[in-house]
């Protein structure tokens, strides 16, 4: 899902960007429009918004009234309308909790945090008495071109899940991380 395109002071629900708005009406120090811009990202309510489920009046969400806007783009984006699509956010989250029910090492292995005071790495060892996962992930909207602090046997590592259809560019402990990219890797002991 996407941030719904709310337009106008009546599509917000949250009490702090309602009271952020009339605040700043009221001081009168920001033009209304460059107001209703900011709270497009800044309020909560863009996270409140009913789960597209499928195309259906209100996304599937609700035979009722939702106390929020429905996102209009819900006839295309929805989770129905992932199932089975290759790369879908659906499928890969399919994907991760597949994962996480048949590979103890996932939720029983000791976990070592890598690159710890990287602003847009999140990287991470999970290992386990017979295989070891290696994690990375991009927040950022850069490329960003790293290494791990990991031996180089990883290299030889499959990657068993990424996010992007065509996995990732590089092995480790060199990586290449493309905007909002993530991979696991996995190697046996």
């Amino acid at each position: 899902m996407v941030n719904a395109p709310f337009t106008t002071l009546g599509d917000f629900r949250d009490i702090e960007t309602l009271n952020y708005y009339a605040q700043a009406a009221a001081r009168g120090d920001v033009d209304l429009a460059t107001l209703m811009a900011a709270l497009q990202k800044m309020s909560r309510d863009q996270s409140r918004t009913p789960v597209q489920w499928n195309a259906s009046p209100h996304a599937g969400f609700t035979t009722g009234t939702p106390w929020i806007t429905v996102n209009p783009n819900y006839p295309q984006v929805n989770a129905a309308a992932q199932v089975g699509q290759a790369g879908s956010v659906y499928e890969h989250y399919r994907r991760l909790i597949e994962l996480r029910h048949t590979d103890p090492v996932v939720t029983d292995g000791d976990f070592e945090l890598l690159l710890a005071d990287h602003p847009s790495i999140w990287a991470f060892l999970r290992r386990g008495r017979d295989a070891a996962l290696l994690v990375a992930a991009n927040f950022s909207a850069e490329t960003l071109d790293l290494r791990l602090p990991v031996d180089r046997d990883w290299a030889a590592a499959p990657a068993i899940l990424a996010n992007l259809p065509d996995g990732p560019l590089a092995s480790p402990p060199d990586l290449k991380l493309r905007p909002w990219e993530s991979a696991v890797w996995r190697r046996t002991r």
